[in-house]
């Protein structure tokens, strides 16, 4: 053996026994027999990749700044009166659909009818059509003014039409046909004992819809057919019209646009006493808007050839001035041909006859000056006053007709002559969401005929004109079910010297009740005050009067 290792060894063996020592004072109890071996070994396990384990920043919650909050206070005008204005947001609100159909049917103690139709076909995003039919009249005894005894009076009105509407890229194509009966007779002792009007027409138009296109357009024709069946000494008086009407605009920058209208009449008559013509009404106009003026410039200029004035032009101007918020000042002078027609002429007064040939009604002119405002949200009032000059205006009078010695006739014929008035009015509306709603309108008028050639005729071009209207009406909604209307019409006739007519005096009630869905009772009671007023000279209206019946929507 190496000596050298000699040390080794010997220092090995002294570690054990002293190790061992060690241990065999920790397991002193154990007996030689039993002895506890207690092996531990320390868990040291390598982790791979120990390098490659990266460590985050600790990462700080975002936090918001508090900062004030800025409102727009600036003033924005309003484009139209009433003025409205944003409601809080409550939540998403869907609009009811609207029914297409809708029927109604009434009857009345005078035997009045009222009974209308409707119904609306949806066929496509582009194609609709839309029908349409109603009728009302009266079959009664009527009270004759002055104690003339009873008339049986009887007056039926029907009107129905249908209209197709297609829908292109950028055009509207519309496309119409209506129909029209009046069914009446007169009082006793008339050359005639009773009247029908029969009335059509079709008509073709079409509209550019695309506001990117250079031009705006719009045209129409319309053929109307219009006969009268027992005018005094004129039976199956028969009236056809092809009446055209255009009209193109085009913007020359922003909120400025220039354009021209266009007019055109084609009449003809089955009547020997009748002249055929041919009127032509043009209107080039320049129009300006911007936030605070709504200004337009322009002319009417009529012209007609084989019947009427062969020329005659009226301004065609009217200004709007927005100086704050819901205030607006505005002022006007127009005028233009009031072409009478049959149908017009219907209208104005169905008792009366048109011999002979009229001309059109012109207003010369219609100059106003104005003030609208909306002060508060639902309220909204108009007053205006001016003066209108009406060349060959319209009036009926009374005339006796005595063909032979023996026959005497009682009429009203339609005349013309020139008249003009001053005038002054308001109006005001209130309405509080869909439960109340308020409205008031009236206007004076101060008339003048002083051209008229006798007495006579000025109290007949007078005496039913009216000196002062006025309209009130109130509708209150307690539930969502029940709707109530309250209004009053008056009517006084302007001063004529040796004629006093009575004026209008109609107070009225109505009401509705939808006791199931679409489904409602209604009931109207006109003239309470039981008044006797006349609205053609000696023919009498309903004294108290009532209609009720049912409507249903689907």
């Amino acid at each position: 053996m190496n000596m050298r290792k000699i040390p080794y060894i010997l220092s090995g063996i002294m570690l054990i026994a002293s190790s061992a020592g060690i241990h065999a004072q920790q397991q002193a109890k154990d007996s030689t027999v039993n002895r506890t071996v207690v092996v531990e070994q320390e868990y040291n396990p390598d982790i791979l990749d120990a390098s490659k384990i990266n460590v985050l920043p600790k990462v700080e919650p975002p936090t918001a700044g508090k900062k004030a909050v800025e409102y727009d206070a600036a003033l924005a005008p309003a484009q139209a009166i009433p003025v409205t204005v944003m409601q809080a947001y409550t939540g998403k609100e869907v609009q009811a659909r609207t029914q297409p159909g809708y029927i109604r049917l009434g009857y009345g103690n005078y035997g009045n009818l009222d009974a209308r139709a409707d119904y609306l076909f949806t066929l496509s995003n582009s194609d609709r059509i839309h029908l349409n039919f109603h009728m009302d009249g009266r079959n009664g005894q009527l009270d004759l003014p002055g104690n003339g005894g009873k008339w049986d009076s009887y007056y039926y009105r029907t009107h129905a039409d249908i209209d197709y509407l297609h829908r292109f890229k950028k055009v509207d194509l519309d496309i119409a046909g209506n129909f029209g009966l009046s069914n009446f007779n007169f009082l006793p002792g008339a050359a005639a004992g009773k009247q029908k009007f029969i009335s059509g027409d079709i008509h073709l138009g079409v509209k550019s819809t695309d506001a990117g296109l250079p031009v705006q357009f719009r045209a129409e024709t319309n053929l109307m057919l219009y006969e009268r069946q027992y005018d005094f000494g004129s039976p199956d008086n028969l009236e056809n019209i092809i009446r055209t009407k255009a009209l193109v605009t085009g913007s020359t920058s922003d909120g400025q646009v220039v354009g021209i209208a266009f007019a055109m009449d084609n009449v003809f008559y089955k009547n020997d006493e009748f002249e055929n013509y041919t009127s032509l009404d043009l209107n080039p106009h320049y129009r300006l808007e911007n936030d605070d003026w709504k200004i337009r410039i322009g002319a009417r200029a009529d012209m007609a050839f084989g019947f009427g004035k062969k020329f005659r032009a009226a301004p065609d101007v009217t200004a709007e001035y927005n100086f704050s918020d819901s205030y607006i000042l505005y002022a006007q002078a127009k005028g233009g041909r009031l072409q009478n027609d049959f149908r017009r002429l219907e209208a104005f007064c169905p008792y009366g006859q048109v011999m002979p040939q009229l001309d059109a009604t012109y207003e010369q002119l219609n100059a106003a000056l104005g003030f609208k405002a909306s002060p508060v949200t639902g309220l909204w009032l108009n007053l205006y006053g001016g003066y209108q000059n009406l060349k060959d205006d319209l009036f009926f009078q009374p005339a006796d007709i005595e063909p032979t010695a023996n026959e005497r006739y009682r009429m009203l014929f339609i005349g013309q002559w020139n008249t003009s008035n001053i005038y002054a009015g308001a109006e005001v509306s209130y309405g509080y969401k869909n439960i109340f709603s308020f409205s008031a309108a009236g206007t004076y008028r101060s008339w003048d005929a002083k051209e008229s050639v006798t007495p006579d005729t000025e109290d007949c071009v007078l005496a039913y004109k009216p000196a002062f209207e006025a309209n009130l009406r109130m509708d209150v909604r307690p539930i969502s079910s029940v709707l109530l209307d309250l209004g009053y019409r008056h009517i006084s006739r302007a001063k004529a010297k040796d004629t006093e007519v009575e004026p209008v005096n109609n107070l009225y009630l109505g009401g509705s009740y939808e006791f199931f869905k679409g489904l409602s009772v209604y009931a109207r009671i006109d003239n309470l005050l039981n008044r006797d007023y006349q609205y053609y000279w000696g023919y009498p209206t309903e004294g108290i009067n009532f209609v009720g019946g049912v409507s249903f929507k689907f």
